[in-house]
C-alpha cells in the first residue's frame, strides 16, 4: 500500500519524503517510508505539513520515540512551516504495505 500524498507542492513533498526515508526503527534495517509505515502525506497551501503513520504494531519498542523524532527531523526541512504526525492503528500494518524494496533488504523476496 502507498502512501497517499495530498499537495500542490510536489517538490517539498519529495524533501519529506526523503526525509522519512532517514527514519528507522532501530530492530529493523528499513526506513519508516518503505516498510510502509506511513498511511498519508498531506502539505496543504501554507506548507503546513500532517503525516498520518502507522508502526508496526501496537506494542512497538518506539513507539513512544519514534514518532516524535520523525516529527522533529521534517519540521527541520526548509519550507516546512510546521509538521504534525497522527498515529493510527487502523487499518492494523501487514508486511505486505512494504515496498520491493524493503522486501528486498528484509529478504521477503
Amino acid at each position: 500500500m502507498a502512501a497517499e500524498i495530498i499537495t500542490q507542492n510536489m517538490e517539498l513533498a519529495q524533501k519529506a519524503i526523503n526525509t522519512l526515508k532517514t527514519c528507522y526503527d532501530p530492530e529493523i534495517p528499513v526506513d519508516i517510508w518503505e516498510l510502509g509505515l506511513i498511511y498519508e502525506l498531506n502539505i496543504d497551501i501554507e506548507n503546513n505539513l500532517t503525516i498520518l503513520m502507522t508502526l508496526t504494531s501496537p506494542s512497538c519498542p518506539v513507539a513512544e520515540t519514534l514518532p516524535p523524532e520523525t516529527e522533529q527531523k521534517l519540521r527541520e526541512i526548509e519550507g516546512i512551516k510546521s509538521a504534525k504526525i497522527t498515529m493510527t492503528y487502523s487499518p492494523p500494518w501487514e508486511k505486505e504495505m512494504m515496498s520491493e524494496e524493503a522486501e528486498l533488504e528484509l529478504g521477503f523476496m
